[in-house]
């Protein structure tokens, strides 16, 4: 019998290992993916990849203990050799290989040219071939940028006294309601898949003060366009005790100033690789929803066309405004009309025509949707009755309201959409690991 007493040190190096100023000279045991190989003559190039990045390996004929003609592009091996500095290499190192081990052999030719720096194909063929076409260092930089987002998100949530929840994503009705809504049988039941966990959060509330959840939600729009899918990921938060929605403005503008930080500090080389440069955070514009429709309609001579919400021109132009007007990458554009928000939403007591919400436009896009909700059980009774709604299915989320909840509201943001803009993408399948829309479900 033996007893496992937790992780091991691996007899391998990792790049951040190799590139210590001590390993110069060393021998080394490194492993990874043969990323692609230029064969000189009597030396040739192997460049690994890992998962910190590219390695640089020297193949010399008669010094080598191998033959190159055995060696495929896509195969994965263990390699020894001495480390070496080299200033056209990647990372400023290269290994002078010795013996080499292959671990497995592709089966056929690679579909795609992943080792070239840009990935010159198609939308398509990326998505089709998708775990091919990841293993691109700039197409797998996307994610690891979102992976900082995410780590933001949570980072600076924690940090601000909030919990972190799961909530289903079957359930009997959903929150938001409309035809957009994936039905399905559950054990001969009707059932949703959840369009977001709105009910829950604020159910959570009560609970925590303070939730916040990143997961995926699900809208069966059938709109086939370059910022929807019909699964993406949602970082939601929602948070009580508020004075007024412009706390969630504020918690959110300091996600942004976090998440920024982080990713200049800890992402700086997928940075570089996409050439990112990230947007200024330090504040963020904050206009009426009729206020700044009537601004960007006099500036670019752009009739208003829908006065009850913003069309994906005017979210454009709107972020136009506010480059031009206040060097602003960021602006929320806050009080949108009643008609255009759910039940849930507190109107303005100055004009319930209005409500005491917003949206965050990043780039010409609406990135965040939030606001305050009404917190008051006869309120929110009352709000439902006048939409002519009903009680059915809501039990659970109003008998929460019924024995008390707090002044609170809440926001989500596409997790997507924001790295989309981030990374300076014009379709959100570009930053979306396996897309979900109207004609793929594979892979």
């Amino acid at each position: 019998m033996e007893f496992v007493t937790g992780t091991k040190q691996a007899g391998t190096l990792e790049l951040g290992e190799l590139m210590q100023k001590d390993m110069t000279g060393r021998e080394v045991r490194v492993n990874g993916a043969v990323h692609t190989i230029r064969d000189m003559g009597n030396i040739a190039f192997i460049i690994l990849r890992k998962r910190e990045g590219l390695v640089q390996c020297v193949y010399e004929e008669g010094v080598s203990k191998f033959s190159l003609k055995d060696l495929k592009e896509a195969a994965t091996v263990e390699v020894t050799g001495v480390v070496v500095e080299s200033e056209k290499a990647p990372n400023g190192i290269e290994i002078r290989l010795g013996e080499l081990k292959v671990l497995s052999e592709p089966a056929e030719p690679m579909p795609l040219a992943v080792s070239k720096w840009k990935l010159n194909t198609s939308l398509e063929a990326k998505l089709n071939y998708r775990p091919i076409s990841l293993r691109n260092i700039r197409e797998r930089a996307k994610f690891k940028i979102q992976e900082g987002i995410v780590r933001g998100f949570r980072d600076f949530l924690y940090r601000e006294g909030f919990t972190e929840i799961h909530t289903p994503k079957i359930g009997a009705r959903s929150a938001e309601g409309g035809a957009n809504m994936f039905r399905l049988d559950y054990f001969h039941r009707p059932a949703v898949l959840q369009q977001s966990p709105q009910f829950y959060k604020q159910m959570m509330v009560g609970v925590f003060d303070r939730v916040f959840e990143t997961g995926p939600v699900f809208r069966a729009e059938k709109h086939n366009t370059k910022r929807h899918l019909n699964e993406y990921t949602s970082l939601d938060f929602e948070m009580g005790y508020i004075d007024g929605f412009e706390d969630l403005m504020a918690m959110e503008t300091g996600f942004l100033q976090f998440t920024m930080k982080l990713l200049k500090e800890e992402y700086s080389k997928e940075l570089k690789i996409l050439g990112i440069e990230l947007p200024q955070t330090e504040k963020i514009p904050a206009v009426r929803f009729d206020e700044i429709k009537k601004l960007v309609s006099e500036k670019y001579e752009r009739k208003i066309r829908n006065p009850f919400d913003l069309e994906p021109e005017e979210e454009s132009l709107i972020s136009r405004y506010a480059k031009e007007e206040w060097d602003a990458d960021f602006v929320f554009v806050t009080h949108y009309p009643t008609k255009k928000r759910p039940f849930y939403a507190m109107e303005d007591p100055q004009d319930p025509t209005y409500t005491l919400s917003f949206d965050l436009l990043f780039r010409g896009m609406e990135i965040t949707t939030g606001g305050q909700r009404i917190h008051d059980y006869s309120q929110l009774l009352a709000k439902m009755e006048k939409r002519g709604m009903t009680e059915e299915g809501m039990e659970q989320y109003l008998s929460a309201f019924k024995h008390g909840m707090p002044p609170h509201g809440g926001l989500g943001i596409g997790l997507e959409r924001l790295t989309m803009k981030l990374v300076g993408e014009d379709n959100v399948r570009e930053t979306t690991l396996f897309p979900r829309d109207m004609s793929r479900l594979e892979p």
